[in-house]
């Protein structure tokens, strides 16, 4: 009896191993593709932010001079422009995205940063500042201290700073005013655009579909869409049904592709990476120059002269080159073991990468940043 609770036991585990590994490297289709018509909308903004302790912008910026003279004739004061000091005032563009089915009333977070010449917005009020759309419509308010998570002090001689304390946020400084014109539960049909085009994705999302409702209501449009039809069963309940069909379990299909930065000597390589058999040789010549000077003075009161002469040494050396084959890769592993036996550096690699991808024995996408 308990050999064969052991082996139901042992088959359970394995089932279950046999699982995680066929799920191991798939997405939910919410990570994959966005539903057609529910996406972000940008908003941007001019405005003053006031209360700074002299670090604001100079008399020579024009336009915050303006700005604030035509504030305060709004609020009912006349001022002489001529007089206006606006050491503690700020010219800034404020920026949000507008999240979609975002409601009249509800707040989000707005970034600011300054347009002037002013030096630290740390301590400062953003005065209200309507953000606009690309229609030229006022969508949100926005209104509220701003946190810089900067500082910077100093004097004539010195000066310390961290981060950046010209750009700030507002969290939940900003209410919307008007709601984008959306109405969701309305379509027969449903259009998912996925982040990464690619064809056997969107086969792969249409059949999970399919096999989960029970039925063909998932077609592929392209490489980069997919249409579903809302079942007779989900009208009325087309939230349920979004929020049962992006939960659903597919495993994306990669391009081969290796990204280098020549400027910090990144390389990042893609799981599908391959090379065929190549010998590659690297070495490097260094050239080392040194300057010497030789001086040469003369004996106690013998009317001589000092004699200057410069030497100059120059030493040439030369890396040994050896000849290293690289068999045909099999996995990502098996390629950076090739390529580490060579005991080049990052930056080296880079260059054997190009001359691979040129000799035409590398499979993959070679992008240079």
């Amino acid at each position: 009896m308990k050999r064969l609770q052991n082996k139901i036991i042992i088959l359970m585990l394995v089932l279950w191993a046999v699982v995680l590994l066929s799920t191991a490297d798939a997405s939910r289709i919410k990570e994959l593709a966005r539903l057609k018509g529910v996406r972000s909308n940008q908003l941007v903004g001019y405005g003053l932010v006031v209360g700074l302790n002299g670090t604001g912008d100079s008399a020579g910026t024009q336009f915050t001079i303006q700005s604030l003279v035509n504030m305060m004739e709004r609020l009912g004061v006349t001022v002489d422009p001529d007089k206006v000091k606006v050491a503690n005032v700020a010219a800034v563009i404020v920026t949000t995205n507008l999240p979609p089915f975002a409601r009249t009333g509800s707040s989000i977070d707005v970034s600011v940063s300054s347009v002037g010449d002013a030096s630290n917005l740390a301590g400062g009020t953003l005065m209200m500042t309507p953000l606009k759309a690309a229609d030229g419509k006022i969508y949100a308010v926005a209104q509220g201290s701003i946190s810089t998570g900067a500082l910077a002090y100093g004097g004539k001689a010195a000066k310390v700073q961290k981060n950046h304390p010209t750009a700030g946020r507002i969290p939940g400084g900003a209410l919307v005013e008007r709601e984008v014109p959306f109405v969701f539960g309305q379509q027969r049909e449903l259009n998912y655009r996925l982040k990464d085009s690619d064809f056997t994705t969107v086969a792969r999302m249409s059949e999970a579909v399919n096999q989960h409702f029970g039925s063909k209501i998932a077609r592929s449009l392209d490489a980069g869409q997919m249409q579903v039809t809302v079942p007779d069963g989900y009208r009325d309940r087309e939230v349920e049904f979004v929020s049962e069909l992006e939960r659903l379990n597919v495993t994306p299909d990669t391009v081969a592709r290796i990204v280098v930065n020549e400027k910090t000597g990144t390389i990042v390589m893609g799981d599908r990476v391959r090379i065929s058999t190549v010998a590659v040789s690297h070495g490097n010549l260094n050239l080392v120059i040194s300057e010497k000077t030789n001086v040469s003075q003369p004996n106690p009161l013998s009317n001589g002269q000092t004699v200057v002469s410069p030497s100059t040494q120059v030493d040439v050396s030369e890396d040994k080159g050896n000849l290293v084959v690289l068999e045909q890769g099999v996995s990502i592993g098996d390629v950076a073991a090739a390529l580490n036996a060579i005991g080049a550096t990052p930056r080296d690699l880079i260059a054997i990468f190009q001359a691979i991808k040129a000799a035409g024995a590398l499979y993959a996408d070679l992008v240079v940043l």
